[in-house]
C-alpha cells in the first residue's frame, strides 16, 4: 500500500467513527426524553371518558384510549368534530320593503289595492308560540291589522257595499306626526240569503304534506266548512300529489256522510303536481258552474309545487285567465320548513280570492266557520284607494304596509287593472303617518331651490287630504266612485277615540317593531301591549287577548336566534 492510499484509508476511517459517534448520541437523547415523557403521563390521572365526550362532541372514537403513533399512552387532542348541517329551510315570503316617506310637494298622490288577506298574522302568531321572531318579510302590516274586526259604520243600502270612515289622530310613537285613519266594512248576508255555492276542494296530499299541522288539520278543517253548507251548495275534491286526480264528483252539500268519508280516506305521498291540479279544479269548477252562485275553488297547500308548472309566473298567469270565466280562487296554507307564502299571495290575488294560514283548528273555525261570508261571498271587487294630500296641510306621508298592494296613479281610473275583493262583513284598514306644516317631525329638508307656493282650490283650505274609492258590483264591468274630503272636523284625540282606532293602530305599531322600521322612535312592545289592553273592547272570541299575550311574548324574544331561522328573529 503507498502513502497516499493509506492516508485516504485513515480519513475515511475517521469520517465513519465521527457518524457513528453522532448515531448513539442521538439515541442516548430520544431514551432520555420518552423516559421523562413517561414519568409525567403516569404522574397525570388519565381524563374520563364522559368529559372527553362532552368536550368534544362525542367523536367516534372517544371512548378509546388515546396512543400516539409508537403505541405508547401519550394523551393528543382528537380533531374538532364535524358539525352537522342545518336542516333546510324552505318557507319563502314577499320580498317587500317598508313604504319609503314621500314629500306632498314632489309626490302628494297615494294609489294602493284593498287586502282583506289575513295570513301574515297567523304566521307571525306560529312563529312566537314556537319561541322565536318571525322573520320580516312574514311580517306584512295590513294584514295583521285587517284579521281584526271593526265596527266602522256600515252603508245605508247595498247599492253601495261600503262607506269610508276617516279620523285623524296624534301618531302614539312619534307625538310630531299624526294617523290618518282609513276604514271601510262591507255589509254581511244573512245565513238564510246566502247564494247557493258551488265549491271545488283542491287539496295537497303530496309527501310535505305529511305531517300534523298539514293534511291531518287540512281534513280537520274542510270538516268544519262542509257542515255549514246546504242541500242546495255543491262540493267537489281534487288532490294532487305526483299526479292529480278527482276523489269526489260534484256532490250537494246536504250529503255530509260522503263528503265526509271522501275527506276521511285521505293520505300523503309522493311529489307535489300542484299545478295540474289546479287545471283539473278550474275544469271541473267551470262543468258544474252556478250562474247566479259562488264558483270557487279552495286551494289547501303548503305552497311546494314541484312537479309540473313550478315557474310562480307562468302558475300567476294561468290563475289569472282562469278568473274571467267567474271562478275565484282562495288559498289556505298549512304547516312550515317549506311553506310558500309568496305564491300562496300572488296566486290568491291573480285569482280573486283571499289567502289565509291556518296554524290550528281554531283559526280554521275562524275562516271557515265565523267568517264564511267574506271567504265565500264576494259584495265589491276591484277596490281601489287613492288619497290626494293638501301641500297646504300635509308636508311628509307614509303608508304604513300594503307594500306588495301599490298601484300607479293612472291604475285607479282604469278599469281593467285588477285589485282586490272585499267579501261579505269584511273590515279594511289603511294607516297613513303624516307630518303637518311647520311640525318638527319632517324627515327631509325642503329643496333649496324651490320656492314655489302650491296652488290651493278655493274650498280646500280646511282639507287635509281627499279620499278616493272605486269599486265595481260583483257582476259589474264599470267601476262606481265614492269620494270624501278629509277634513278639520276628522281631527280627534287618540285617548279619546274608540277601541277600534286605538287597538287598530297598536296592530301597526307591533308590526313595525316586529320588522324593525326606524319609525318607531321609543315605542316599544311594552306601549303597544299598554295601548292594545285598554282597547279590547268587547272581545267575544279573544282575538284581541291573544293579541295582547303574543305582544308580551315578543318582548321577551329579542335577544333569541329565529328558530331555524339563519339569522336573528325579527331582523329582515
Amino acid at each position: 500500500m503507498t502513502s497516499q492510499s493509506f492516508l485516504s484509508f485513515r480519513q475515511q476511517l475517521a469520517t465513519s467513527a465521527a457518524i457513528a459517534a453522532l448515531l448513539l448520541g442521538a439515541l442516548v437523547l430520544a431514551g432520555c426524553d420518552q423516559k421523562q415523557q413517561r414519568q409525567a403521563g403516569e404522574s397525570e390521572p388519565a381524563k374520563p371518558v364522559t368529559e372527553e365526550k362532552d368536550q368534544y362532541m362525542a367523536a367516534p372514537d372517544a371512548a378509546a384510549p388515546a396512543t400516539t403513533a409508537m403505541g405508547r399512552g401519550m394523551p393528543y387532542a382528537p380533531p374538532p368534530p364535524m358539525l352537522a348541517p342545518a336542516p333546510e329551510i324552505r318557507d319563502k315570503f314577499p320580498d317587500a320593503k317598508p313604504n319609503p316617506v314621500k314629500l306632498v310637494s314632489e309626490e302628494p298622490v297615494s294609489t294602493f289595492s284593498a287586502d282583506v288577506d289575513t295570513a301574515s298574522y297567523s304566521v307571525v302568531r306560529k312563529f312566537l308560540n314556537d319561541g322565536a321572531l318571525p322573520p320580516g318579510d312574514a311580517v306584512r302590516i295590513e294584514e295583521m291589522v285587517n284579521y281584526f274586526d271593526y265596527s266602522y259604520p256600515l252603508p245605508e243600502h247595498r247599492a253601495q257595499p261600503f262607506r269610508p270612515t276617516v279620523q285623524v289622530y296624534q301618531t302614539p310613537w312619534n307625538p310630531d306626526t299624526q294617523i290618518v285613519h282609513i276604514g271601510i266594512k262591507g255589509f254581511d248576508i244573512a245565513r238564510a240569503e246566502r247564494p247557493a255555492a258551488n265549491l271545488v276542494f283542491l287539496l295537497d296530499v303530496s309527501g310535505s304534506m305529511d305531517e300534523p299541522n298539514k293534511l291531518p288539520l287540512v281534513k280537520k278543517a274542510m270538516r268544519l266548512l262542509v257542515n255549514e253548507l246546504g242541500p242546495n251548495d255543491r262540493v267537489s275534491i281534487v288532490v294532487y300529489a305526483g299526479a292529480a286526480g278527482m276523489v269526489l264528483e260534484p256532490t250537494s252539500g246536504g250529503d255530509k256522510s260522503k263528503i265526509l268519508a271522501a275527506l276521511d280516506n285521505l293520505s300523503a305521498g309522493g311529489s307535489t303536481a300542484g299545478a295540474e291540479g289546479i287545471r283539473q279544479a278550474y275544469q271541473l269548477a267551470r262543468a258544474s258552474f252556478m250562474k247566479n252562485g259562488v264558483n270557487r275553488v279552495i286551494l289547501a297547500t303548503d305552497g311546494d309545487f314541484n312537479v309540473g308548472i313550478t315557474d310562480p309566473n307562468q302558475l300567476e298567469d294561468f290563475v289569472a285567465r282562469e278568473r274571467e270565466s267567474g271562478v275565484s280562487l282562495s288559498v289556505l296554507g298549512f304547516g312550515m320548513g317549506n311553506y310558500n307564502d309568496a305564491l300562496m299571495q300572488k296566486l290568491a290575488q291573480k285569482g280573486n280570492g283571499n289567502a289565509a294560514y291556518i296554524d290550528t283548528i281554531n283559526e280554521g273555525r275562524k275562516v271557515l266557520v265565523e267568517q264564511i261570508g267574506g271567504t265565500l261571498f264576494t259584495i265589491a271587487k276591484d277596490v281601489k284607494f287613492q288619497i290626494e294630500f293638501n301641500p297646504a296641510r300635509v308636508s311628509e306621508y307614509r303608508l304604513i304596509g300594503y307594500e306588495t298592494r301599490l298601484l300607479n296613479r293612472e291604475d285607479f281610473n282604469n278599469d281593467k287593472v285588477d285589485a282586490g275583493d272585499i267579501g261579505a262583513g269584511h273590515a279594511v284598514t289603511a294607516l297613513y303617518e303624516i307630518v303637518p306644516v311647520g311640525s318638527n317631525g319632517h324627515l327631509m329638508d325642503p329643496l333649496r331651490y324651490r320656492a314655489a307656493t302650491p296652488v290651493q282650490p278655493g274650498n280646500a283650505t280646511g282639507e287635509i287630504a281627499f279620499l278616493r274609492l272605486r269599486y265595481k258590483l260583483p257582476n259589474e264591468d264599470q267601476s262606481r266612485l265614492i269620494e270624501r274630503p278629509v277634513t278639520e272636523r276628522d281631527l280627534q284625540d287618540l285617548a279619546r277615540a274608540n277601541d277600534d282606532l286605538r287597538f287598530a293602530v297598536a296592530v301597526a305599531g307591533f308590526g313595525q317593531l316586529l320588522r324593525n322600521d326606524p319609525y318607531m322612535k321609543n315605542f316599544g312592545y311594552a306601549q303597544v301591549a299598554g295601548l292594545a289592553n285598554g282597547a279590547r273592547g268587547t272581545d267575544p272570541f279573544g282575538y284581541r287577548a291573544e293579541f295582547v299575550q303574543l305582544v308580551r311574548l315578543a318582548e321577551a324574544l329579542p335577544a333569541m336566534p329565529s328558530l331555524e331561522q339563519g339569522g336573528v328573529g325579527g331582523a329582515p
